[in-house]
């Protein structure tokens, strides 16, 4: 009950401050000759933005609506610079900008929650494009050598469940030996920190002062560290080692999510020939389908590392179909010199 008067209480705060802003823009454009009132809320655009929200989750969507925050901070510095606004729209831009700021800070938080989950599908598209491109390529060899649908087929899974078994298997040794090794940093800070302490808040001294914070605060953030053995481990790990206890990947989850993406990954460019498709058909089907789902993690990829969205998807797709296409004129040109005929 108390949740729900909480959230409902945020909402008309939000509603009023939205308002505010609209009122201000309004004003705005009309003391420039443009009749706001023919400015339309793009229909398309919010469905868009619930499709996405049912598609790829609150967690996903959450970062890009921070992403939208950061861009209209840029663009709101860049007006506050311009000679061409009043004082007066100036101080009402700053306040609209101080509301974005904390909007973003209100993402940022709701984001926290989703982190975990986030990093996850980091490991399931990285998992799913892999197995997308080799086994395109795989695939599209095949069908350049052989021409059989069946053949494709049959070979493209054996490869795909082998390459699922060997990407789970590394993706668990790589990440648990990363993190047996990071864990292992940590606590050889933490035991340290508890005999040469002097040694560490030396550090952390010097550490603030290369972040020009002034020689007193230094001062004052290492003897405050001094009293507490896990803020000056914490410190130490992450201002030396670069390390954060808190992200630290599981093994275990990582590799499952790897490999049974892999595995979705590489059957996609195999559906055109399970189901019997003529050659023909089926590679640029094939092809086709591939070049979806490798847009759509380049995407996702995009989303959670915070890069351009278009640059990521454009680049994931020409460099797996580059790659298959190549690796489909290989397969051409072993079945002409090996005489292997194709139909």
């Amino acid at each position: 009950m108390f949740k729900d008067s909480e959230i409902s209480r945020k909402l008309v705060k939000i509603s009023k401050m939205e308002s505010s802003h609209a009122a201000f823009w309004a004003s705005f454009l009309k003391r420039r000759g443009v009749d706001p009132g023919k400015l339309k809320v793009s229909r398309a655009k919010i469905f868009l933005w619930k499709t996405l929200f049912r598609v790829i989750g609150l967690g996903l969507t959450l970062k890009i609506l921070e992403s939208g925050e950061r861009d209209a901070i840029k663009l709101y510095s860049e007006m506050l610079s311009s000679p061409h606004l009043s004082e007066e729209e100036k101080i009402k831009l700053r306040e609209i900008m101080k509301d974005e700021l904390v909007h973003e800070d209100e993402f940022a938080s709701e984001e926290k929650r989703f982190q975990e989950f986030i990093s996850h599908v980091r490991d399931a598209v990285l998992g799913m494009n892999d197995g997308l491109v080799e086994i395109l390529s795989v695939s599209a060899g095949l069908a350049g050598a052989y021409g059989n649908s069946l053949n494709v087929a049959l070979g493209g899974l054996i490869v795909g469940v082998s390459g699922a078994l060997s990407m789970a298997i590394g993706t668990y040794v790589s990440v648990k030996a990363q993190k047996e090794v990071r864990l292992g940093i940590i606590e050889r800070v933490k035991l340290a920190s508890q005999f040469v302490t002097e040694v560490f808040i030396n550090r952390i001294k010097k550490y603030m002062s290369s972040k020009g914070f002034s020689e007193i605060l230094s001062e004052n953030i290492a003897d405050e560290a001094s009293k507490d053995k896990e803020l000056m481990t914490k410190i130490i790990a992450e201002e030396e080692h670069g390390l954060k206890e808190e992200m630290l990947d599981d093994p275990r989850t990582a590799g499952i999510y790897t490999g049974i993406f892999y595995l979705m990954g590489a059957f996609i460019p195999l559906l055109p020939y399970f189901l019997m498709l003529p050659i023909t058909a089926a590679l640029p089907i094939s092809f086709i389908a591939a070049g979806l789902m490798l847009a759509g993690a380049g995407t996702i990829i995009a989303i959670t590392a915070e890069l351009s969205i278009k640059k990521k998807a454009l680049e994931l797709m020409l460099a797996g179909l580059g790659a298959a296409a190549i690796t489909y004129g290989i397969g051409v040109l072993a079945s002409i010199l090996l005489g292997i005929e194709v139909g």
